[in-house]
C-alpha cells in the first residue's frame, strides 16, 4: 500500500518491524507490522485512528514533489532538500525519486540515520566541531568510500580542525567543504569577504581538505518587510556568487564542479534565479537548493511566504499544504470554547498556533471547513483551546467526540513530535506509515 517512490532506499526493516501498543496515533491493541497498516482499512473521519493523530496528505505530497522537480529544472538548479524538516526514510526516497541531488542534514547524527537507510549523497550544512561527531562522520567515510559528503566550514580554526582529524583518520578522498558565508548578528558563517577568503585559502592549502564551493543561508534575512527581503536576499546570493568567482579566480578550488547553495523554504525562487547562468569559471558551477519545507509546505507562515513566491513566479497553483494534525473535543467548558485533545506534544506552536481548519462528527461523508473567527488561542502540554466566534452556531453544534482537523505553521517541529506518522487519501483512508528519526 506503499503509495511514494522509495528511490533506492533499503526501507525494507522499516516495514517489517513490528509496532507494539503505545505506538502516538496508533489504534493497535497487539503488535502489528508496519507494513500492514495499510490494510487495517482505517480512516481518520470515522475516528478509527488514536487521536490526536497526525497526518500527511499523499496528494500533496505528490504535487510538491513534481512541482519543486519541475521548477529546479527550469532554472537549472539542484535539489538537495533539508532533511531536519522531517528526519523520515521514506520522505528522502519520495525526494531522491524526483529528482532531488542529495539530502542536506545538520547533525552527524543525522548523516548516520541517512546513510542506514541508503542516501548517497549528504550535504551537511553545518559546522563539524565535536570530535567524536568529527571522527563518526570521517569513520562512515572510510567504511563506506562511495559515500558522498560535502559539510561546511567559517573559521580557520574549524579548518585546523578538521585537518588534524582527517590526518589521523585519513580517508580515500580528500573532505570536501563548502566556505560559508554569514551575516551580521546572525549564527554562524564569515562575516566579510575577507574572512571567506582566508578560510578558503586554508581548505585549499590543508591536506585532506579540498574546496569545493561557497554557500550561506539567506532564509535569516527573513522580516516583516517583504519587499526589503527580496532586495537583501539577492545582494546576499549576488555576494556568494562573487566570492565562488574570487576563489576561482585564484585557482583555490578542486574538483570537477563548483558548488554554490543556499534556498530556504522561503526565498529559494530569488536564489535560483541569484545562481542562474554562472557560466566562465575554470570549472561547471552546480547550483544546490536546499528547501526541506517545501515537501510538505504548511498553513501559516510558509504559506504567506510562498504565496509571495507564486506571485513572483505567475505559474499558477504553487506549493500545497500537506501536514495536518486532528484531534477531537474533549470538552466543552463555555459556549465559545472547546478544548481539543492536542497539544505542544502534538503540533508546532514556536511560529504560529495551529489553524483550525476543518470540523466532522465521526463517520461516513466530508468534513466541513470552520468558519472564519476560529482560533487556537492556547496550548498546553496536551490540551489545545478552540475560541469560537461570537453568535457562531457552532456554539451549539459542536460536541464532545466531534473531530477538529488543524493545519500547523512551521512543519520542522511537528515532525519532531511524531515518531510516525500516517499517509492519507484526500478521503482520509490510511494508506501507509512513515517514521521519523529525531
Amino acid at each position: 500500500m506503499f503509495t511514494l517512490q522509495r528511490g533506492g532506499m533499503t526501507l525494507s526493516a522499516l516495514d517489517e518491524q513490528m509496532l507494539d501498543p503505545g505506538v502516538k496515533g496508533l489504534p493497535i491493541t497487539e503488535p502489528l507490522r508496519q507494513g500492514a497498516i495499510g490494510v487495517q482499512g482505517w480512516n481518520v473521519l470515522r475516528a478509527d485512528t488514536s487521536l490526536p493523530v497526525a497526518v500527511l496528505k499523499t496528494s500533496s505530497l505528490q504535487h510538491n514533489l513534481a512541482w519543486m522537480r519541475d521548477f529546479c529544472e527550469r532554472y537549472g538548479a539542484t535539489l538537495a532538500p533539508h532533511g531536519k524538516t522531517t528526519m523520515s526514510p521514506q520522505l528522502f526516497g519520495a525526494q531522491l525519486a524526483n529528482g532531488a541531488w542529495g539530502i542536506t542534514l545538520a547533525t552527524a547524527v543525522q548523516v548516520q540515520v541517512a546513510h542506514r537507510f541508503g542516501v548517497r549523497r549528504v550535504l551537511l550544512a553545518n559546522q563539524l566541531v565535536a570530535r567524536a561527531d568529527i571522527n563518526s562522520v570521517l569513520q562512515l567515510l572510510r567504511g563506506d568510500p562511495d559515500f558522498e559528503l560535502v559539510a561546511l566550514v567559517d573559521s580557520l580554526a574549524g579548518v585546523a580542525r578538521l585537518g588534524e582529524a582527517v590526518a589521523a583518520l585519513p580517508l580515500a578522498h580528500p573532505l570536501p567543504l563548502l566556505v560559508e558565508l554569514g551575516l551580521p548578528g546572525k549564527r554562524a558563517g564569515c562575516r566579510s569577504a575577507d574572512e571567506v577568503m582566508a578560510v578558503a585559502r586554508a581548505v585549499a592549502t590543508t591536506p585532506g581538505l579540498r574546496l569545493a564551493g561557497i554557500e550561506g543561508y539567506e532564509g535569516l534575512l527573513v522580516s516583516n518587510d517583504p519587499e526589503a527581503d527580496v532586495r537583501a536576499v539577492e545582494t546576499f546570493v549576488g555576494r556568494i556568487a562573487q566570492l565562488a568567482r574570487d576563489a576561482d579566480a585564484e585557482g583555490l578550488f578542486d574538483g570537477a564542479e563548483i558548488l554554490v547553495s543556499a534556498g530556504g523554504s522561503a526565498y529559494f525562487d530569488l536564489v535560483a534565479r541569484g545562481f542562474n547562468g554562472m557560466r566562465g569559471l575554470s570549472r561547471p558551477v552546480r547550483p544546490v537548493l536546499r528547501s526541506g519545507c517545501y515537501l510538505t509546505s504548511d498553513h501559516g507562515s510558509y504559506q504567506r511566504l510562498i504565496g509571495k513566491l507564486d506571485e513572483r513566479e505567475a505559474r499558477g497553483a504553487g506549493l500545497l499544504p500537506a501536514l495536518e494534525v486532528w484531534s477531537m473535543v474533549q470538552s466543552r467548558p463555555e459556549p465559545q470554547l472547546a478544548i481539543l485533545t492536542m497539544g505542544k506534544r502534538d503540533a508546532s506552536y514556536d511560529v504560529d498556533l495551529p489553524v483550525p481548519l476543518f470540523t466532522h462528527r465521526p463517520g461516513p461523508g466530508a468534513p466541513t471547513a470552520l468558519p472564519q473567527g476560529c482560533s487556537i488561542v492556547k496550548m498546553n502540554d496536551q490540551h489545545a483551546y478552540l475560541q469560537l466566534p461570537d453568535g457562531s452556531p457552532l456554539s451549539d453544534s459542536l460536541l464532545v467526540g466531534d473531530l477538529v482537523g488543524c493545519g500547523i505553521s512551521h512543519p520542522c517541529t511537528t515532525f519532531d513530535k511524531w515518531p510516525l506518522m500516517l499517509a492519507v487519501d484526500d478521503a482520509y483512508n490510511v494508506r501507509h506509515a512513515l517514521n521519523t528519526f529525531f
